[in-house]
């Protein structure tokens, strides 16, 4: 390996990786470092991912997109997380298409595939958590009431991120009141909604949400918002199984950050221990440096493994909800193990905002709690796997 602490993933997909790589020299520390001062918003960044077709890599190449599988998708995030950048200001946009891609009607996917895949449109934001709700989906209170040949929409979403810089939003809505279904996951469908025209109307209003790292996140309120019903996506009542399907590619995308964001701090670390210099020896000859060093990379490589298994279940079709769920978890885990080294490795320098460290350690704590926790994960585990009672 060259004494670089690299992981075994570069195998897959060389030469997209490469290209990612070579984008993201353009968007230094010092770029991210001036953005996070100001809260703003990396649009030259997303732009580029734009042009490059990294974002289009899901979409069929028949509307403008590279046909690409989801591996493909999880090795740019990867490689952009390495590299120093966040995903997190565009790679909504891979998972939330899947919706359109497989549940929209054909009329659907010509008019909106093409534009987003060109850049045209941006479909980043995603419409489901709400203060009142959390991760219980099936609890929102936004409601879309059909009146001819619209639906209108009253209610409020939070932790929208990007709802901002967005020109289209994946909302999910109850159409059919929770007491009047049979199962509680019934009577929620999804919609594509044209925030622009929605603002312009009056009836769609943001608030930035001021949070611990930049990720423009907001609240966003309903006030009769009227949304043709031909942007339905799928038939009405069954929205809620198509977020699901669509979620296993979002678990395993954020894993695939994960592991970038944990390969940079490792890198990171190790570089710092071979040239800091205390006592005329490189600190990285101690075993209180090297050990958690070590220690880290072991767990980003364990985690590493298993964000390609899952990738390969999802696209071979088959149930892959555990698979996911634990590639996350352990991806997650497994940056933050390596963040927590990386400060300790730097002491006083990793809270200096020269070296990254701390931005990137702000940026990562998120991943073991959205979009999904820990705990919830967990949950999961020992209900669906393991056959256990279902917690309370």
């Amino acid at each position: 390996m060259g004494g670089t602490p690299a992981g075994g993933g570069e195998t897959t997909y060389p030469e997209i990786r490469d290209a990612v790589r070579k984008l993201c020299e353009g968007f230094p520390g010092e770029y991210w470092r001036a953005l996070d001062r100001e809260m703003a918003y990396p649009s030259q960044f997303v732009d580029a991912l734009t042009q490059s077709g990294f974002l289009a890599a899901l979409i069929p190449e028949a509307y403008g997109g590279a046909g690409l599988p989801l591996s493909a998708a999880a090795a740019i995030l990867e490689e952009i997380q390495r590299a120093g950048c966040n995903g997190g200001a565009c790679h909504a946009q891979m998972y939330i298409m899947g919706a359109l891609l497989r549940h929209g009607s054909d009329a659907q996917k010509a008019a909106y595939l093409p534009k987003i895949a060109s850049g045209a449109l941006r479909l980043q934001a995603f419409g489901v958590t709400e203060p009142t709700s959390g991760t219980d989906t099936t609890a929102l209170k936004t409601t879309a009431r059909r009146e001819g040949d619209h639906y209108i929409v009253n209610g409020q979403k939070i932790w929208t991120s990007r709802a901002e810089y967005s020109d289209l939003m994946l909302l999910l809505a109850r159409t059919t009141p929770r007491d009047q279904v049979a199962k509680k996951t019934d009577g929620l469908s999804i919609f594509l909604l044209d925030m622009k025209a929605a603002k312009a109307a009056g009836g769609l209003s943001i608030r930035p949400i001021r949070t611990m790292m930049n990720h423009a996140t907001t609240e966003v309120f309903f006030d009769n918002v009227k949304v043709p019903a031909q942007n339905l996506i799928g038939e009405e009542g069954k929205g809620f199984r198509y977020v699901l399907s669509g979620m296993n590619a979002e678990r395993i995308l954020i894993a695939a950050e994960c592991i970038g964001d944990a390969k940079w701090f490792i890198e990171k670390a190790t570089g710092y221990a071979k040239e800091r210099v205390l006592f005329n020896r490189p600190i990285g000859q101690n075993q209180g440096v090297q050990f958690p060093i070590a220690r880290a990379y072991a767990q980003m490589r364990a985690a590493e493994l298993m964000v390609p298994h899952a990738a390969s279940l999802f696209e071979a079709g088959r149930d892959c909800g555990a698979e996911a769920n634990m590639a996350k978890m352990l991806a997650a885990e497994a940056s933050w193990e390596a963040a927590n080294a990386c400060v300790q490795t730097h002491g006083g320098f990793g809270f200096a905002e020269e070296y990254d460290v701390e931005r990137k350690f702000r940026e990562t704590r998120l991943y073991l709690v959205a979009p999904i926790s820990t705990n919830m994960i967990l949950s999961f585990i020992a209900e669906h796997v393991l056959g256990l009672p279902r917690s309370y």
